[in-house]
């Protein structure tokens, strides 16, 4: 079984959140070969953290310091898995189905999921909530 990260879980896993130590142990716990992202993650992080720089959660020094370490995460412990053009159709039929309350990110995230065989892991009760409801393998952390 492979393990999909989503955002959430890696923002709290390079910050200080209330999820970090849980994250952290959790992470440890892995093998790596297993973890995976996309670079819609990527972008979603990169997201987050200048967030947290606007807001004054976080220095200038320490996002860059958090990229770097995403960085070198990246290239040598996770999977980066393509993004296709049926991703982002299925997110749009995902999104279609209102109850689920998704936003588009987030059906990305679980299509790039769906097409791989991949398990999603989040902090997100309402994403994984949507992904089991979507026929996704989901791992609440």
């Amino acid at each position: 079984m492979s393990f999909y990260l989503d955002t959430s879980l890696l923002v709290a896993a390079f910050t200080k959140e209330s999820a970090t130590a849980r994250v952290e142990d959790w992470l440890r716990n892995q093998n790596t070969a297993r973890l995976s992202i996309s670079l819609w993650v990527t972008v979603e992080l990169s997201s987050a953290l200048a967030l947290k720089q606007r807001t004054g959660h976080l220095e200038s020094d320490e996002r860059a310091s958090v990229l770097a370490e995403f960085t070198r995460m990246t290239a040598n412990s996770l999977t980066v898995l393509p993004i296709s053009d049926s991703d982002f159709h299925a997110a749009a039929r995902f999104v279609d189905r209102s109850a689920l309350g998704l936003r588009a990110s987030d059906a990305l995230h679980l299509a790039v999921c769906l097409r791989h065989g991949e398990t999603l892991c989040t902090l997100d009760r309402r994403l994984a909530e949507a992904g089991m409801a979507l026929g996704v393998k989901t791992l609440l952390i």
